[in-house]
């Protein structure tokens, strides 16, 4: 496809590249256009229709719509926005440098202008930061009737016409109503009579995590999102829901893997951004690896009055390891679903504790067997083997209610309880079967520690 483009580009052959682009989806235009160099890019955007142009500005990677907006002119720059939704106006102006959101701002209207400047006074990780104010709103006294007639006047504006909802002249979110219900009712039936009263909604103070979580629990397609004194302000739809989503999982992603979240795609992002986001965590867990250093030197004795003991640290840690990242891993994403809140730890803790249990019996068997296959004309191979399975299983315990505890306590502090994943867990896991290990095997050794 990209060949084809570019013979059509050469060749100015415009009519057909319309053509040929038209009836692709506009997240796959954008995927093609960002293929291109920059000084094709605004050709290419101006070749298309106008509300096609507006959907794949929206699709774009940040770095890409930038470079279209420093081209357009002025009056390029408010035919496209003119034609986005207010909430994806805004998602652009939150990753647009200063220079480019005064432009942008310039060449909006003064109505356009106070609900952008609305929107982004909300906290970033709020409701109100991700609503969009552009819904249907009727009133209960219209007919059925007096409502298509309002829907016909304003869906061209609305970013969602399925769902609607019913306020008082003050506002006050009273009802909702489906285009569905409206459809199959007779046209001088009173929406009051039809609307649903017991309506679920959000605060614009809520978190986005929150409000997504209702989207996903009551399978809306959009929530209200009312003020303190129950106002109707915005709607949240399940799109900026799947934005939410994707965000907060790339954002986990990435701190499970003991690195910074990229604001841009991983091929946009520079080199040295990418060797800044990942170091800081790696210095921090390599000066914390010290300290599993540091316990081995202090049984130095140990380790030179039975050397065999170092060729199981690796497996101890390992498997500790493993241990603490597969609770972990569950206890994340149970947190992140709400269902396992911080008050459940004690169930989490008490599940735990059986699991690993078992799961440290079976693991310290299997390898007790193992090192009788592998070491058995070792000396002292039976208290080696009685010693390194007990270490084992208490070292599986451990990591798995560090695993359990570590995050719910995280999401007690208002921290990211991906914080306590993989690496970290890993590094306290492997520093807590090391001592284990040592202090298990002087006493049932006899081994001289210093």
């Amino acid at each position: 496809m990209k060949a084809k483009v570019m013979v059509l580009l050469v060749e100015r052959k415009f009519g057909e590249l319309r053509g040929l682009l038209i009836d692709m989806p506009a997240a796959d235009i954008a995927a093609l256009i960002a293929e291109f160099p920059n000084e094709l890019l605004p050709i290419l955007f101006r070749v298309l229709p106008k509300e096609l142009a507006a959907e794949t500005f929206v699709e774009m990677e940040p770095n890409i719509q930038q470079n279209l907006i420093e081209a357009f002119s002025d009056m390029e720059l408010k035919a496209v926005f003119d034609q986005l939704f207010l909430d994806d106006t805004v998602d652009i102006i939150e990753e647009m440098p200063a220079n480019v959101v005064n432009r942008i701002l310039r060449n909006s209207s003064h109505s356009t202008r106070a609900a952008i400047n609305e929107a982004l006074q909300y906290p970033k990780d709020s409701a109100g930061s991700i609503m969009t104010i552009e819904y249907v709103d009727l009133k209960a006294d219209m007919t059925v009737g007096q409502a298509f007639a309002t829907i016909r006047r304003t869906a061209l504006d609305k970013e969602t016409i399925y769902t609607c909802y019913v306020v008082d002249n003050a506002r006050k979110l009273i009802g909702v109503i489906s285009a569905k219900t409206l459809m199959l009712a007779d046209q001088d039936q009173l929406v009051g009579d039809l609307m649903e009263t017991n309506v679920i909604s959000g605060l614009t103070t809520d978190s986005k995590e929150d409000v997504v979580g209702q989207i996903r629990k009551y399978d809306f397609l959009a929530l209200p999102i009312v003020d303190t004194e129950h106002r109707l302000v915005g709607i949240v739809t399940v799109d900026d829901a799947i934005d939410v989503i994707t965000e907060e999982a790339e954002r986990d992603f990435a701190i499970m893997a003991a690195t910074s979240p990229l604001e841009n795609s991983y091929f946009s992002t520079s080199v040295l951004t990418h060797t800044r986001k990942r170091i800081i965590w790696l210095f921090v867990l390599m000066i914390s690896a010290t300290f599993t250093g540091m316990i081995i030197s202090h049984y130095e004795v140990a380790v030179a009055g039975l050397p065999i003991l170092v060729s199981f640290i690796p497996m101890l840690m390992d498997t500790g390891g493993n241990s603490g990242s597969q609770t972990s891993t569950l206890v994340i994403r149970g947190l992140a679903t709400s269902e396992i809140r911080p008050r459940d730890i004690f169930k989490v803790l008490f599940k735990e504790l059986r699991v690993s249990a078992l799961i440290g019996l079976a693991l310290a068997l299997v390898n007790s067997v193992r090192m009788f296959i592998l070491y058995h004309g070792e000396e002292q191979i039976l208290m080696l083997i009685l010693t390194t399975g007990i270490t084992l299983f208490f070292v599986v315990v451990l990591a798995k209610c560090l695993g359990c505890c570590l995050p719910i306590l995280a999401k007690v502090l208002h921290l990211d309880p991906a914080i306590m994943s993989s690496p970290m867990l890993t590094t306290i896991c492997d520093a807590c079967a090391v001592s284990l290990f040592f202090w298990i095997a002087t006493r049932l050794l006899h081994i001289p520690v210093m």
